[in-house]
């Protein structure tokens, strides 16, 4: 695993957790030497990631839209950014860049990212792991709606172990890189 690609919120939520999760999480990504994708953005989670993993020494790749961009939203000091037109062409460029995901506290956007990635392996088209950091159990209801869609028969159980939870981001980032994909069937 050479880099991971980083969904959060581009605000900071209310809980000061949120911020430290995510600045741990950029310090720890460069650390292990790993090129830090992400959103490219300079405000809220995503900012914070992306300056701690400049600030210890890390390589970030941001993509962010012209739309967000004309909004002066794009982060200065990053070494990559590219633009491009539209947030589907963000996400095609997010799954060719990284060797996995990893996803912290965000809104509507984080999850749409999270379950475009999810539906992609779904389907065959993607096979790269994705890891939740739970901070402060900010994914549980999420969690406890996929058991609701296995009990109801919408999802094999087989396809909720292709996603790593844990709030420790390194045991994250372990398990990402232990990854091997296996072949499930959508319909059960």
């Amino acid at each position: 695993m050479k880099s991971v690609a980083v969904f959060c919120g581009s605000n900071s939520g209310t809980d000061p957790l949120y911020r430290e999760a995510a600045l741990h999480a950029g310090r720890v990504v460069a650390e292990r030497g790993l090129t830090l994708v992400y959103g490219g953005g300079h405000r809220g989670l995503m900012g914070a990631v992306a300056d701690a993993a400049l600030e210890a020494g890390g390589t970030v790749h941001g993509v962010i839209t012209e739309y967000l961009k004309s909004r002066e939203l794009m982060h200065q000091k990053i070494q990559t950014c590219e633009v491009v037109d539209t947030m589907a062409e963000r996400k095609h460029r997010f799954a060719e860049l990284c060797d996995a995901f990893l996803v912290l506290p965000g809104g509507i956007g984080t999850l749409e990212e999270t379950g475009d990635m999810w539906s992609r392996a779904q389907l065959g088209g993607l096979r790269k792991p994705i890891g939740i950091v739970n901070t402060n159990g900010f994914y549980d209801t999420f969690l406890a709606q996929i058991d609701r869609m296995i009990a109801d028969g919408f999802l094999p159980m087989q396809q909720k172990e292709w996603l790593f939870v844990s709030e420790d981001v390194g045991a994250t980032l372990d398990a990402l890189a232990r990854y091997e994909p296996s072949e499930v069937s959508k319909w059960i």
